[in-house]
């Protein structure tokens, strides 16, 4: 694969990432869509785009998923979309990102990872940036929001680390989407209101899943194999920026200098306990 194309690949699979917390985040604050219905209705539009794909591609790759690691998709996507009814795109995304990493690489460091001493720096300014942004004040996000989307996050670290070795990722991810999407009906059944969907907030929905997750999953699997292990970490700290950009020109969403500062120690902190040693 050309480097071009890899940057090109990479930089299409960070702009769907981010645009899943634009897209909850408006369907959730601009529609009348719930969140239950949302993550069933994005979970059930990505698990149709990943059986498109794996369809067409047909090749001799294995994988099919598992319950445990649809039930840690299924967890992610719930308490993602809980979260953004009360958090801004870029704070969602930032704290996602965050509890994602550090649930990963405190796997590693339990797991017998030994941190250099610049790494243990960047994992205590990290830690601080987080502290920092929750300490209560004017521009703290909510409590609930924020529980909420650093239990995302850590679900998602969990999924992650279950997918390595467990065949070709995009049929595995298929296969956890389909397991997922059944769990989330369960769930819509269950806090089933009787409100009407919203027409633009389903739009939003399956724009989430078959866009956003779906093909750009799909993308992301096909740029991984031109990336080092540590690039491809690397390059995600991308993602909570682009989801801010995405909140200021689609939500209008104001970015304030706790955001800014909390931010900057976050991902810097877990751009160095990532770095090439």
């Amino acid at each position: 694969m050309s480097y071009a194309r890899i940057i090109i690949l990479t930089s299409l699979a960070m702009l769907a990432f981010a645009s899943n917390s634009v897209l909850c985040r408006l369907a959730l604050s601009h529609t009348g869509i719930d969140a239950a219905s949302f993550t069933t209705i994005r979970l059930i539009s990505g698990a149709m785009m990943l059986w498109l794909v794996v369809r067409i591609r047909r090749g001799t790759q294995t994988g099919g998923g598992s319950w445990l690691s649809a039930s840690a998709l299924f967890v992610y996507a719930a308490g993602f979309s809980f979260a953004y009814v009360s958090l801004p795109a870029a704070t969602g995304a930032l704290l996602l990102f965050g509890a994602v990493q550090v649930t990963m690489i405190g796997y590693g460091v339990w797991s017998g990872e030994r941190l250099l001493g610049l790494q243990l720096v960047g994992l205590m300014l990290a830690f601080g940036g987080l502290v920092g942004l929750l300490l209560p004040g004017l521009s703290a996000p909510p409590l609930i929001g924020t529980i909420l989307m650093l239990g995302s996050g850590a679900a998602w670290g969990i999924y992650s680390l279950r997918g390595r070795g467990a065949g070709d990722p995009t049929r595995v991810t298929a296969g956890n989407f389909r397991r997922a999407a059944l769990l989330a009906v369960i769930m819509s059944i269950l806090m089933f209101n009787g409100i009407p969907l919203d027409n633009a907030g389903v739009w939003y929905a399956v724009a989430s899943g078959a866009l956003a997750s779906g093909i750009g999953y799909a993308i992301w699997y096909t740029a991984l194999p031109g990336l080092k292990a540590t690039q491809a970490a690397t390059v995600q700290l991308s993602v909570p920026v682009i989801a801010a950009l995405g909140g200021i020109v689609f939500l209008a969403e104001p970015i304030s200098l706790r955001l800014i500062l909390a931010s900057t120690a976050i991902l810097g902190g877990i751009a160095l306990v990532i770095k090439d040693k």
